[in-house]
């Protein structure tokens, strides 16, 4: 089968006929305990190429419905966190551009690379974006071990131009539980509150704007489904409600770009592979919902 996302040949890949492009970029540079992030993106698009493409939600196979296509890892500068996230927006501002309407999801790689996508996406909409981000972590850190740019600031980053929702936080600092509470556009819905019930999908829900960018550090699951991951935090988000929660944001928001970071594959460990390749081709098929009911 082609190294591509679900193994997808250049009929059912295509750029022309795809209605989403999946863009790997392997960068892992300001990780602060477990590495190998950048391993990730290849072990996503490695276990999604054993995916059955049928899915029993719409009675058909949306990869082959859609199109799936998968672009080259995009490699970033190696001369520091910094001018490697300017190289990023840059470089995802074109990529976007030319992907028009399609659906970009972008594969991590540590979770720094979201603040330069989600930059690079704001500046594509008038209407200011909140930020969805399924994580362990708030990521609120005004800097991280000497740079700004680290994977602990990466919603720090974005504040000024887009809201940030927070779902599934549960290993934080005082400094950034005071930076949300002291601004308008970060809130918080920690891991306890969603426990016992799923009244936090509302609440959660209430607090995105019409056009949402969907950041998700794989680290928001708990360990026992996805151990592979830099920071694990026990507690996390469980399967099926998450996609409950997905599958409603995707019919109730406009979900304009998203990405999946934070994988760091364990040898001869390829479960946590294969549910993050699977969420990735959930989110697509949650993106395109109305077209394959």
């Amino acid at each position: 089968m082609p190294h591509t996302f679900l193994g997808l040949d250049e009929v059912a890949g295509g750029f022309e006929r795809s209605a989403a492009v999946v863009l790997p970029v392997p960068y892992e540079a300001t990780t602060s305990w477990g590495s190998g992030a950048r391993l990730g993106p290849r072990a996503i698009l490695e276990a999604s190429r054993y995916i059955e493409l049928y899915d029993p939600d719409y009675d058909c196979e949306p990869a082959t419905e859609l199109g799936i296509h998968t672009l080259p890892a995009l490699e970033l500068s190696r001369a520091g966190p910094t001018p490697a996230m300017a190289e990023l927006r840059d470089a995802y501002a074109r990529i976007a551009s030319a992907c028009g309407d399609r659906f970009l999801v972008m594969l991590g790689g540590e979770h720094s690379i979201s603040s330069a996508a989600v930059l690079a996406a704001a500046d594509r909409h008038e209407e200011r974006l909140t930020v969805l981000q399924l994580d362990a972590h708030a990521d609120l850190r005004a800097e991280y071990e000497g740079t700004a740019d680290s994977h602990a600031s990466a919603m720090a980053r974005v504040l000024d131009r887009a809201d940030v929702v927070a779902v599934g936080v549960r290993g934080v600092s005082r400094e950034e539980v005071d930076a949300s509470r002291g601004h308008g556009g970060s809130k918080l819905i920690w891991a306890h509150e969603m426990q016992g019930g799923d009244e936090w999908m509302d609440r959660a829900l209430d607090l995105l704007g019409p056009k949402v960018y969907l950041t998700f550090d794989v680290d928001y699951f708990d360990p026992s489904l996805v151990p592979s991951t830099g920071t694990p935090e026990p507690g996390g988000g469980d399967w099926y409600p998450t996609l409950r929660f997905l599958k409603r944001v995707f019919a109730e928001r406009d979900v304009v770009a998203a990405d999946v970071v934070e994988l760091a594959p364990t040898p001869g460990l390829s479960a946590p592979d294969f549910l993050v390749a699977k969420l990735v081709y959930k989110l697509i098929s949650y993106r395109y919902w109305d077209r394959l009911r």
